[in-house]
């Protein structure tokens, strides 16, 4: 968290200077950028802050224009979602990203927008990895504290390794109400 916090400074220290010098770079550059360094099925790989609380497109349910307005999917991507129905769970869903060679954090670009909320008490260790920015360590203590008996709990627990937005973001990965 530190670490991200310091490149966010850093990042936006050398907008400043570039914007004082007259050198600022337009959103269009970046945006070409971006869409060039990415592999056809994703328009950009940054990735985005999870919508809010029950705002995700549903997998099963999510028309292919939606998936390429809000997921940022190539139509080809969008249409191999919609073909690859109904999904079971985000690691169907995973799979299907696979195979349109989706980079890692392309994919969680997309999981930050379509995801099926999972039960933290009997989701997989890979899938809890598959919410975007959780890795090993957050996956563990997901599972370290089942069974999960409320939202109360998870804030408290998950908040002792991450900060109260953070917590907020994780628990809209979850059914846990």
């Amino acid at each position: 968290m530190i670490r991200t916090n310091f490149a966010f400074a850093g990042v936006a220290g050398v907008m400043l200077t570039l914007a004082a010098c007259g050198e600022e770079a337009s959103q269009e550059t970046a945006d070409v950028a971006a869409a060039d360094s990415a592999p056809a099925a994703m328009e950009t790989t940054v990735t985005p802050a999870a919508p809010a609380a029950g705002s995700f497109l549903d997998p099963n349910t999510a028309a292919a224009e939606e998936l390429q307005t809000r997921a940022r999917l190539q139509p080809a991507a969008a249409s191999a979602i919609v073909a690859g129905r109904p999904y079971a769970d985000n690691l169907a869903l995973n799979r299907v990203l696979t195979q349109q060679n989706l980079t890692e954090a392309q994919k969680d670009s997309v999981f930050a927008y379509v995801w099926k909320p999972i039960d933290p008490n009997t989701a997989s260790d890979e899938e809890i990895q598959l919410i975007p920015g959780v890795g090993e360590r957050m996956a563990h203590e997901f599972e370290e504290y089942r069974p999960w008996t409320s939202v109360e709990q998870f804030r408290r627990e998950i908040g002792k390794y991450v900060d109260e937005a953070e917590v907020e973001r994780l628990l809209s990965f979850t059914t846990l109400k």
